[in-house]
This record gives structure tokens, sequence and C-alpha cells, in this order.
């Protein structure tokens, strides 16, 4: 009777602290798909129809929404259709396609690098999910736009405009955007595409890494010159330092790069990146990060659960590139984070977070934005792990 009533609350609830530990990978995931699916039609509700979910902030106790601007204003639209892919849920399908129609216009946006996550993950699995050639068409035109921001000078593409600080950024974030340049080149795109992706990818492992493999946030270049005037941070707490989600970029960047190049050196960084994480003193014995591996109040400071949903998905991928041994450590440790997520220290409640999954998470603390809320890209994370779990790994 107890683990029928486990099970029950399980279905309804999500799953909670108890039965995370002790469900099956299958019967986990199964609940929490279904759990999502709930709490994402509440989440449309709370969002008007013109705009995006951002954030639900605990403080203020409100959805907090965006522009289709915003760079993570493709996240729902990827959530849902992830959901929806598990579910066969018509009307999650009916909330994505109506979002979608008004992300759209944004695939001729060129005021930052930050298209990838914008129109790759919504339009992309929307046109993977459906086979709509108006989705692929969408995305073949980000990627051109997303070209516009590529500087031959530097062998990349510009993150941000210049500002009082920066003069020509390029961030650690960029290598999730390449995704969408290599899938249009080859999907029909141009093969200058696919080209910008690698240079990019090259000039990202040659530059942005130190000797441990962590990875600086913010290379400033010189235009000019094609010279780095300096390594910083934007989001991290130092200049030195290892800002979590950064390190989940690259991760994830280099293993996906892998998968379309099959260039070993991609391979090569990924594996290097991964036991530079999972081999860290600083990481939590749950394998949530802090929001910086060298965050002041270590092991007081904040968690950033974006990071370890990163993370997981990322292992889940590189899992697929390496020897038994080695992959048998990535999906014990990505099945340690989903686990996690999955308890109620992380995982809202039903109603709870506006609609939201995830909890604790952090935006930019150096900013004092976005600390301890709930993010749309912790969400989709979250759920893209689930599915690589049970679509990769389930009954091997």
């Amino acid at each position: 009777m107890k683990i029928i009533t486990t099970l029950a609350f399980t279905v309804l609830c999500g799953v909670n602290s108890y039965a995370q530990q002790t469900l099956n990978m299958d019967s986990l995931i199964d609940a929490n798909l279904k759990f999502a699916a709930k709490q994402y039609k509440l989440l449309e509700k709370n969002v008007p129809n013109n705009l995006m979910p951002r954030n639900f902030n605990p403080a203020k106790g409100k959805v907090e929404t965006s522009d289709t601007k915003w760079w993570c204003s493709g996240f729902f639209h990827g959530t849902l259709w992830h959901i929806y892919e598990y579910t066969k849920d018509e009307q999650i399908k009916q909330i994505a396609e109506k979002r979608l129609s008004i992300l759209e216009k944004e695939k001729h946006f060129t005021g930052n690098h930050d298209l990838g996550f914008m129109m790759f993950n919504s339009f992309g699995n929307a046109y993977r999910i459906t086979g709509k050639p108006e989705y692929k068409e969408a995305v073949i035109t980000a990627a051109s736009s997303l070209t516009t921001r590529y500087r031959p000078a530097i062998q990349s593409i510009q993150s941000w405009d210049s500002n009082k600080v920066l003069k020509c950024p390029v961030i650690i974030d960029n290598m999730m955007n390449l995704e969408l340049l290599y899938w249009a080149s080859n999907n029909g795109g141009s093969s200058k595409f696919r080209d910008i992706a690698v240079t990019h990818a090259n000039s990202t492992l040659k530059r942005h890494f130190r000797p441990d493999y962590s990875s600086y946030h913010v290379l400033d270049y010189d235009l000019n010159t094609g010279q780095i005037i300096k390594r910083v941070t934007w989001q991290g707490a130092a200049d030195s330092s290892a800002w979590s989600r950064g390190q989940a970029w690259g991760l994830y960047g280099f293993t996906m790069m892998y998968r379309f190049s099959h260039n070993k050196t991609y391979l090569k960084q990924a594996r290097n990146i991964a036991n530079f994480l999972l081999n860290h003193p600083n990481l939590p014995s749950d394998k949530i990060p802090y929001w910086d591996f060298n965050a002041k109040g270590i092991p007081n400071a904040h968690r950033d659960a974006s990071a370890g949903a990163i993370m997981a998905s990322a292992f889940l991928e590189l899992g697929q590139h390496v020897k038994k041994a080695e992959r048998k450590k990535l999906v014990a440790a990505a099945e340690e984070i989903i686990r996690a997520l999955s308890s109620s220290e992380y995982l809202s409640r039903p109603g709870e977070c506006g609609g939201f999954l995830i909890k604790h998470n952090v935006g930019s603390m150096p900013h004092n934005s976005e600390v301890d809320v709930s993010l749309t890209y912790a969400d989709y994370y979250y759920i893209e792990a689930l599915l690589r779990y049970k679509n990769w790994y389930m009954g091997k």
C-alpha cells in the first residue's frame, strides 16, 4: 500500500524527496514529464499572449515576463515541444504553435549572438517533431542572421555590441548557438554557416580555456588588430573564477560540435571539461553546483540548478561518444543530478512557481539579477535530460 500511495502521489505531483530516491528512473521520468505538462499549462495562463515567461521570483510571488528579443525567449517553446514529444498532449502542442507565431519575427534579429537559444530550441525542435517546412525556413533564416555577427579579424562571432566596458566581447555561451549554424548548413543552408561554426569553435578552444580546462567567461577583442584586450567575467565571481553555467555551456557546446563534425579534438575538449567539473573539490555531493566554483561563502553560497541541468544533459550526450567505463561514470553523474533536481528541494509542487519547474537558479549574481529564482532554461535542460536518459539509456 505504501508503494502504491507513493506512486499515486508521484504521478499527481511530480516526484517527492522520498520517491526520487526509491523510484526507478523510468517511473521518475514518466511522472515528471506528465507533471511538466500540467505545470506548463499553468505557466501559459500566467503569461500574456504577446510576451514570454522569463522567471518566477519567489520574493515577488509572480511570473516575470520578457519580450521576444530577450535571449531566453525560445526556451518556453522548446520545453513545450519536448513535453509534447513525450506526452502527445494536444493542448501542449497548441500552446507551442501559438507561441511560435509571435517569436517567428526574431529570425531576422541581429542584435546579439543568442539566435540559437531563441530560434533553434524553439523552431528547431518544432521542425524535428512536426516536419513543417515553415519551421525549417525560420531556422535557416535565423542562421543567416547570426552570421552577420561573424568577425573575420578575430575568427569569432561577436556576442554583444560594444559598450562602455567592452569593445568586442565574445562569451563562452556563444558555443551553444553554433548548433543553429551547423544544423542549418546540413539541412539546406549555406556551407558558410558550418564554416563559421567550426572557425568559432576552434578559436574558442584555443583562446577561452585555462590549463585546467576551466573557461573564462568573456574575451574582449580589438577588431583593428585582432588581438585579445582582456579576459574577464560578466556573470562570474571573478575574472579568474570558474562561473558554473559558463563551464556547462562549454561542456555542452563542444560535445554538440563533436556530434556534428566527428572532430576528435572537440570530443577530447568535452571530456576534459567534464573531468574538471566532476573532480572539482567544490562540486557538492548532489552535483548541483554553486553559482561559481570559486564563489565566496562556499558551502553557503547559492546553488545554480540551471548549471546542473545543462551538465546533466551534456553528460548524457557525451556518454554516447565514449567507451563503456567512462560512459558509466557520466551517466551515473547525470542520474545523480536528475534525481536531485527531481526532489522537493529543487522541483516545484503543483501550482507552485507560477508553473515553472526548477527552483534555485542564478541568472547574474554580480548584477543581483534573477538570484534564487525559477528560469526557463533550467526547465528546458532538465526536461531535455529526462528525455535523453529515457531515449538513450533505459533498458541498456
